[in-house]
């Protein structure tokens, strides 16, 4: 296995594109201009008036009047007082995952308006189904909606099983027919690194936790026999991606990396792109029970094009901040225990041991401070096993840390790919399950950027929001929306830091620096519309800010 060393009218959407580009990117150059350009050139200087792309690539960058000299006649888009800033790009994001979700219940807090309301709507979704169909609803939030248990289900659709996934995703509620169709009773053992959630009264209360969620909803990674929730049929899927791409884009993303993925998702992702309708530039990490067949593939970390590429291989060692599971050295601070480790230390050893050896890159889903050490202990065993000093892995998720855990990931040069919105959508609830203490050491962009810890942009959308803006505006502010909470004030950054690790930051963490998270010649023209500049915009209205346009390889795929 080898490792890794829309434009305007005027354009047209003429064939020719640059080997690497988006498809149909434009054929001749086009001279895009506007109030303000955010190019994040190297070594700062002043910024451009204008840029022209050229088949699917920045061509070249200045002021107007150097432009049109260099390029005579070409078509001018002008967005007047807008600003354009490098597309954004999450580097921890769930396309196949959100693309199934999308077919079916939202039970968000935006959408639900508390557990009746909840409830109501899986009653009318079970009157709408055939009989003994799977209801499924996803992004549930116990803190804000209320509780939720398996009789709740029960009398809402007393003929279908069903499953709610909570919004960390790592554990959601079954009702009674549910268990039955998985074979779960009071005596059914729980599998390993999982769990089963009891009542008061010690019976199952519909709970199904961490290994014992996955292995039900989630096929990149689940383990033991086949589960009876079944994926939708591909042409079905195909519409949730579109419809996931829509939204994405018209919050101004232009990549992002899927960080769960299945064979089944890249052909997913493989038959779009063949339809034309990817639209996104995806990376991939690959479930690491997968990975034997890319490896008898000869398929590697870098593998594929710059629209859809394989970053590397996915693990799990904890569970997750939302859903009050990760692994940590000091108890919540709110109800105790020190959350689950999912993995083994020994098998995450050996699946950080061989992915290295073969020269690829390894991102290992570690929130806790506890799961986090267990992965830099693996980390620094295999670089002394087989030296590779080029190859960096990733701590997806990376959220409680301390000055040792900085200093050994520096010393590696791994990346960390901590919660970008987090503090934002959750706001005080985060003290009340972790403590003011230790807040100051979660998603600790600030820390990991003056330590020269690299450091990526992610949602973990379907777990977080999707919307960048507003996860710059938490990194930015570190203040919950909802309820105007400071939480790990500590932890701020400048709006212009923020923009680097969602578009830099995010490039870095895939391998793919020297072509995107730039506005400078030779990288992709990916580039965002903003109706205000976020540079100097009030902190408290980043997440409001109108995204006019995205543009991905020069092509127009979102107009407000």
């Amino acid at each position: 296995m080898s490792g890794e060393s829309s434009e305007p009218q005027a354009g047209g959407r003429a064939g020719g594109a640059a080997p690497g580009s988006m498809a149909g990117a434009p054929a001749r150059p086009v001279l895009y201009r506007a109030a303000r350009i955010v190019s994040q050139q190297p070594g700062g200087g002043p910024e451009p008036e204008a840029l022209v792309a050229l088949g699917g690539l920045i061509a070249a960058t200045g002021t107007v009047r150097e432009l049109r000299e260099r390029f005579p006649g070409v078509p001018e888009a002008d967005f007047g007082d807008a600003a354009l800033v490098p597309g954004f790009n999450d580097a921890h994001i769930h396309l196949a995952v959100a693309a199934e979700d999308l077919l079916h219940l939202d039970l968000s807090a935006d959408a639900v308006a508390g557990t009746g309301n909840l409830l109501a709507q899986v009653r009318a979704e079970a009157e709408r189904a055939a009989p003994g169909e799977w209801i499924r609803g996803s992004r549930y939030d116990d803190t804000k909606t209320g509780p939720l248990t398996r009789w709740d289900l029960d009398r809402a659709a007393p003929g279908h099983p069903v499953l709610v996934v909570q919004v960390a995703g790592h554990w959601g509620v079954a009702n009674s027919q549910a268990l039955r169709a998985l074979r779960i009773d009071e005596d059914t053992p729980p599998p390993d690194g999982g769990d089963f959630g009891r009542g008061a009264d010690g019976r199952l209360d519909g709970r199904l936790i961490e290994r014992a969620l996955m292995n039900v909803v989630h096929p990149a990674t689940a383990r033991g026999g086949p589960s009876p929730l079944r994926p939708s049929a591909p042409q079905d899927r195909l519409r949730g991606l579109v419809r996931a791409q829509r939204q994405w884009h018209a919050a101004g993303l232009t990549s992002v990396c899927d960080a769960l993925i299945a064979p089944q998702d890249i052909a997913l992702l493989q038959r779009a792109r063949a339809r034309g309708e990817l639209t996104l530039r995806v990376g991939m990490l690959l479930s690491v029970d997968h990975y034997a067949a890319a490896q008898a593939l000869g398929v590697g970390s870098g593998f594929g094009d710059d629209v859809l590429r394989l970053v590397g291989v996915k693990a799990f060692v904890d569970g997750a901040i939302g859903g009050r599971t990760c692994l940590l050295s000091e108890p919540y601070a709110d109800s105790g225990g020190h959350g689950l480790q999912t993995t083994s230390t020994e098998e995450l050893t050996a699946q950080v041991r061989e992915v290295h050896g073969d020269g690829n890159r390894i991102g290992v889903h570690a929130n806790g401070d506890a799961a986090i050490r267990l992965v830099l202990d693996a980390f620094e065993a295999a670089q002394r096993e087989t030296p590779r000093p080029w190859l960096r892995h990733r701590i997806e998720h990376c959220s409680v840390v301390d000055a040792d855990i900085v200093r050994r990931m520096r010393r590696l040069g791994a990346v960390a790919v901590p919660f970008a919105g987090y503090v934002g959508y959750h706001g005080g609830a985060l003290r009340r399950w972790y403590g003011a203490e230790r807040t100051e050491r979660m998603f600790a962009h600030r820390t990991f950027l003056d330590a020269g810890v690299a450091v990526a942009g992610s949602s973990d959308y379907p777990c977080g929001p999707y919307q960048p803006l507003l996860g710059i505006q938490s990194m930015v502010t570190r203040e919950g929306l909802d309820d105007g909470a400071p939480v790990g004030v500590s932890q701020r950054v400048s709006a212009r830091e923020a923009l680097s690790v969602f578009t830099l930051g995010s490039a870095e963490a895939e391998g793919t620096a020297d072509r995107k998270g730039r506005l400078v010649p030779g990288q992709s023209a990916d580039f965002t519309v903003l109706g205000e500049d976020l540079l100097a915009a009030d902190p408290h209205r980043i997440a409001s800010i109108p995204v006019l346009a995205t543009y991905v390889g020069g092509e127009c795929v979102h107009e407000a």
